[in-house]
């Protein structure tokens, strides 16, 4: 009795989405923004450096399985494509007077440089699609009538783009280029300046 059911609303859901794939698109459908104009809520003054930034793209195959039931009839597996970037940074709001030494007579400048940081990545939405999908009947009667969530997608996306930036580089460059930067700046007041702790 049970299964008859289930198959008496499978038919159901399958008869409604093709009526309403042939219905829809004859009498067509208008978007219509009414929404508000954005409004600032706060304004906040920035202390760091951002000194280096890295491009990444990933591919995301994640399936869903349904326990003991057949890939067939139920269960989903898609393939995710996600870019994105992320911004290596060095902070300088927590830095103290005493990290930098001035030697006036010498003109010498030694600086306690803080260790870089990342951002959170920034994920490039127009760059983030389902490339490909495999369904099982049911997922695909299920997606005739409801949206597919596909914000999992883009936190795992998050997830793996972040722990890639880790390991990609872009610290140390984010560091050097910090030195380089303060190096020019205080070098062309007359300054030599030399860093007292590596990263």
């Amino acid at each position: 009795m049970t299964w008859r059911i289930g198959a008496l609303i499978a038919v159901v859901v399958l008869v409604v989405g093709a009526v309403a794939a042939v219905i829809v698109p004859r009498f067509g459908t208008d978007t219509i923004d009414r929404s508000q104009p954005a409004l600032l809520q706060s304004v906040r003054d920035l202390s760091q450096y951002h000194a280096a930034a890295g491009e990444f793209q990933v591919v995301l195959d994640i399936e869903n399985d349904v326990r003991y039931v057949p890939a067939a009839l139920a269960g989903k597996r898609t393939l995710f494509v996600a870019a994105g970037s992320v911004n290596a940074y060095v902070d300088f709001a927590g830095i103290e007077e005493k990290a930098l030494r001035i030697d006036q007579e010498h003109k010498t400048v030694e600086v306690d440089l803080p260790a870089p940081a990342l951002d959170k990545p920034n994920l490039h939405q127009e760059k983030c699609y389902v490339f490909a999908q495999e369904r099982g009947l049911w997922d695909r009667l299920t997606d005739m009538v409801e949206t597919t969530d596909q914000q999992p997608f883009y936190v795992a996306a998050e997830e793996k783009i972040a722990a890639a930036a880790k390991e990609s580089g872009i610290l140390a460059k984010a560091s050097d280029n910090t030195r380089k930067m303060l190096s020019g700046l205080l070098g062309a007041l007359g300054y030599q300046v030399t860093f007292a702790k590596a990263d």
